[in-house]
């Protein structure tokens, strides 16, 4: 992972004018293949948002049982930022966002954890995977109820969703996002991989808004935004 906060800055402002009238601003970051970066570009910009945050800002990784941004962090990614704290139960009250294959006999609805980065307002999960059971396996599921409950108690919710090549995760979940990025290495993904990746997203209820181009002269650059609608829905036209 690397720190891309420099050259996010011009997606944050456009996403920074982003109106919902429900709750805490959310946005998901999606590539279509893997390898893409996506989770440097999910890190770098949930810790903008935490710096602008009154309250914090949370850090989803939907990519369960890999736990790349709590790694990312752990390995002291951004420099100079202590590394993630104590864990603290990250269920709000609410039915697990994901189901374990097979279901366990003691219910396992408390393995999913949430950090507070040390010397920022952030907080990044972390699926206690130690506590799965060997041939046990874990999927991301629907659940409206927790993301409303995380909605009413932070201002920003920024997802890492693991690529469309291995996972629907992001289909899964993309009408909890108020705004869809797309992550693109810039010199081998064309045109109608990125249509594809947006009219999936889209099919599922989710709004693109923009794309990321990743890995060109400059390690991030803000390209458009590509969803359909007009400048009035609050985001703008580049």
């Amino acid at each position: 992972m690397r720190d891309l906060r420099s050259d996010l800055l011009p997606l944050w402002q456009s996403v920074s004018r982003l109106r919902t009238a429900r709750g805490a601003r959310s946005l998901m970051f999606v590539a279509a293949r893997s390898g893409e970066g996506t989770s440097s570009m999910a890190s770098s910009f949930a810790l903008i948002a935490a710096a602008h945050a009154a309250r914090t800002a949370w850090l989803v990784d939907l990519d369960l049982g890999t736990n790349t941004a709590f790694n990312g962090f752990d390995t002291g990614f951004a420099g100079g930022l202590a590394r993630p704290g104590r864990a603290y139960d990250a269920s709000l009250g609410c039915e697990p966002i994901y189901e374990l294959v097979p279901a366990p006999l003691g219910g396992g609805s408390k393995m999913l954890t949430a950090h507070p980065v040390e010397g920022t307002r952030l907080l990044v999960t972390r699926l206690r995977t130690e506590r799965l059971a060997a041939g046990q396996s874990v999927h991301l599921r629907a659940q409206p109820d927790w993301w409303q409950a995380l909605r009413r108690s932070t201002d920003w919710i920024i997802m890492d969703a693991p690529a469309l090549d291995r996972s629907d995760a992001a289909l899964d979940v993309a009408t909890e996002a108020d705004g869809v990025v797309l992550v693109v290495q810039a010199e081998t993904t064309s045109a109608e991989e990125v249509a594809r990746l947006q009219a999936g997203i889209e099919d599922q209820g989710g709004r693109v808004i923009g794309v990321v181009l990743n890995r060109m002269r400059a390690d991030a650059y803000l390209a458009g935004r590509l969803a359909r609608g007009s400048a009035a829905d609050g985001w703008p036209k580049r």
